[in-house]
């Protein structure tokens, strides 16, 4: 393990400067989220409320889903690397040095949670606009459920990456598993009164409680009732994403030895 926190900050710190060296996707993992709040809160706030006398508006309601929109895109564009590498050598090359394939995956993992750390952050100093309130917030909660989230994330991007050799088919696969994923979570819509159907896949959806733990952290002890799945706490929230983040990282560090 010692052997392999030096390679892995290394390529921690290399995904960094690589990432926002780049600027169109640094701008496009930030900004596209944030239109599609811009658009969605202002075009629905006066036709869809969400349920309860106390609830926010629906930009209010819909923020913490974008943050977490954030995130997935960060993974996405931030692990996307792996194929490059391998286009241009760098990856045989960090494959044949005296380099575990751990390590690879932590520094590729790592670099990807820190890009997605920093740019949640710029989002949640904006949580004003969707009228939250700064001294309310569960920072606590908040930080846990951004850096579990984003391990999870980042951890199955590069997975997906190390078994795809097609950066076109990459996207594809993200956009078609990870879109949805988002959409059933509870981010766009409560997931309470939904068919029964939508409901269980709602509940089997790990992105749910993801949603459900950031959005805790938004609202602090002030959250309404109805915004988040019924018989949901916060432990189990956390408990819930830390299992996916785990799993998620111990499949990307298999898959990663079994497959070159």
């Amino acid at each position: 393990m010692r052997r392999a926190i030096g390679p892995a900050f290394a390529l921690a710190s290399r995904e960094m400067k690589r990432f926002f060296r780049e600027r169109t996707r640094v701008i496009g993992a930030l900004l596209q989220p944030l239109l599609f709040w811009a658009f969605f809160g202002a075009g629905l706030t006066g036709s869809f409320r969400p349920p309860g006398a106390d609830a926010p508006g629906y930009a209010a309601y819909l923020f913490p889903g974008i943050v977490v929109l954030v995130l997935l895109f960060t993974a996405i564009f931030s692990t996307i690397s792996v194929i490059e590498d391998r286009h241009h050598g760098f990856l045989q090359a960090v494959l044949v040095a005296p380099v575990s394939r751990t390590a690879l995956v932590l520094g590729k993992t790592l670099g990807g949670v820190a890009i997605a750390l920093l740019q949640a952050a710029a989002l949640v100093a904006l949580a004003p606009l969707a009228g939250f309130s700064l001294g309310v917030m569960d920072y606590a909660t908040l930080a846990g459920a951004l850096f579990l989230s984003a391990v999870g994330f980042t951890a199955l991007g590069f997975a997906v990456a190390w078994w795809i050799d097609s950066t076109q088919g990459y996207h594809a696969i993200m956009s078609v598993a990870l879109i949805p994923l988002w959409m059933l979570s509870g981010a766009m819509f409560p997931p309470t009164g939904s068919s029964r159907w939508l409901a269980a896949l709602t509940a089997l959806d790990p992105m749910t409680y993801v949603v459900s733990a950031i959005r805790r952290g938004f609202h602090g002890t002030a959250l309404p009732l109805g915004l988040i799945p019924a018989r949901s706490s916060l432990l189990a929230d956390l408990a819930i994403v830390a299992g996916f983040a785990v799993v998620a990282l111990g499949g990307a560090v298999a898959l990663c030895r079994r497959r070159a």
